[in-house]
């Protein structure tokens, strides 16, 4: 059983890789313009190389190393609640190699969680900007939301944690948070984080007064389906009870397939009645709103309330993509009406529809669903002004945005001297050793 589980995680960890790079960065590299693709790709890319890194050197350490019960009293216990020690486990140094299974599926997480934010801020943010924000705010909101959430600290459950401060007594160790695969570490915490930082980095020159179509859309479904794909890794990986091992997995793969398959419908159906046509753009968005909204609820769910959940979070994620319009924030490529929409469904939505007793719905009262929605608002809040100093820090220093005239451009020339279709000039690189004998 050991060797298979730990086979298992391995595969899981290469799928959750998978959904980054290629996955994510055709998703979104299809969805942005011409002139700006390969950047997408980049933002993706980058994300890997740094928070990679990252992840080795401390991001393990400050998730994983202490928990809130294994921490002396005093300030030091307290802090536990919120990080871990960032120096206990440094460059794994004093990390088991019997953990580097669990290192390696973790890692991918803390990537796929930053590259989602780079959506909201297509066509104009500067790369450089991007590569100083990475590191920083994966270590400000990142790994301490996944540390609470996942690592034994405030939000998972522990004595002394949210589920006590809401509810004093035996009430406490009942109801404990349920965030089964990321939809607040994750999804919550990157919807926030793109919504802040679009918000700083402001509006594409033209937004509202032009339209910025999809370049192209095969390269969008390709992205969708291999992000669906990697998924399998991403929740079916995320097992919690080892007990169970095969009842488990079977329910949670089948929930996510059910899920995402009653988003994709949702949406075309949203869109069909809206605008009069079912979208491609609108299957591989329905896909992914499906694939948000199960991720903190595919352990706790049954078959028939996984496909509510999923019709729910396409239906709502299809409305939700507007908001942009009418609020007037430019969230690029949708990651708020995704994946903040998507993964506030699934947090609060497990409150409702959760097996066993454990639902407003399924005969369980009210107060999982307490819990999911105060859960989900601690996400919100601690995403948003983590992402709020790492992004003032950034524009007051270096910059945030490119210049006026090399976002008209175009980023791929600008920031990388390269385009991504530009067939005539040397395979689509501007460079002098490309272009002169």
């Amino acid at each position: 059983m050991e060797n298979g589980y730990y086979t298992w995680m391995l595969v899981s960890a290469s799928l959750v890789l998978l959904m980054t790079a290629p996955g994510l960065a055709l998703f979104y590299g299809g969805m942005s313009r011409t002139k700006s693709v390969l950047n997408m790709l980049m933002m993706s890319f980058s994300a890997l190389g740094v928070v990679g890194i990252v992840y080795a050197l401390w991001g393990w350490s400050m998730s994983y190393s202490t928990t809130y019960g294994d921490t002396d009293g005093g300030s030091g216990k307290e802090i536990a609640k919120l990080f871990s020690d960032p120096f206990n486990q440094f460059g794994l140094e004093k990390t088991l190699p019997d953990n580097y299974v669990f290192v390696a599926f973790q890692l991918t997480f803390a990537v796929i969680t930053a590259a989602l934010i780079s959506g909201a801020v297509a066509d104009r943010l500067k790369f450089s900007a991007w590569l100083v924000f990475l590191p920083i705010w994966v270590t400000l909101s990142y790994f301490p939301l996944a540390h609470q959430v996942w690592g034994g600290g405030f939000l998972s459950g522990v004595e002394g944690g949210l589920a006590d401060w809401l509810f004093s007594g035996p009430e406490g160790a009942e109801v404990a948070p349920i965030d089964y695969a990321g939809g607040t570490v994750v999804h919550i915490n990157a919807g926030v984080a793109g919504l802040v930082l679009a918000l700083l980095v402001g509006k594409r020159i033209g937004f509202g007064k032009e339209p910025f179509k999809p370049h192209n859309l095969t390269l969008t479904m390709i992205g969708a389906g291999l992000l669906w794909f990697g998924w399998f890794g991403f929740n079916v990986g995320s097992i919690v009870n080892l007990d169970a091992y095969t009842t488990e997995t079977g329910l949670v793969w089948l929930n996510t397939t059910l899920a995402t398959c009653a988003a994709m419908l949702g949406w075309l159906l949203v869109e069909k009645l809206r605008d009069g046509h079912a979208t491609s753009l609108g299957a591989a968005s329905g896909v992914v709103a499906g694939l948000v909204a199960i991720t903190p609820a595919c352990g706790n769910l049954v078959p028939w309330s996984s496909i509510v959940l999923g019709a729910v979070a396409g239906g709502v994620c299809a409305l939700a993509v507007g908001l942009k319009y009418k609020l007037g924030y430019d969230d690029s490529l949708d990651v708020v009406g995704v994946h903040l929409v998507g993964g506030l469904i699934g947090t609060i939505g497990v409150g409702f529809l959760a097996s066993n007793d454990g639902g407003l719905l399924t005969g369980g009262g009210p107060k999982q669903l307490v819990v999911q929605l105060v859960v989900a608002l601690y996400a919100v809040v601690w995403s948003a002004l983590a992402t709020l100093v790492v992004g003032l820090a950034i524009k007051f220093t270096i910059g945030l945005r490119l210049e006026a005239d090399d976002e008209v451009e175009g980023i791929d020339f600008v920031e990388h001297g390269e385009s991504a279709y530009d067939l005539g000039t040397g395979g689509g690189a501007r460079r002098a050793s490309v272009l002169t004998p």
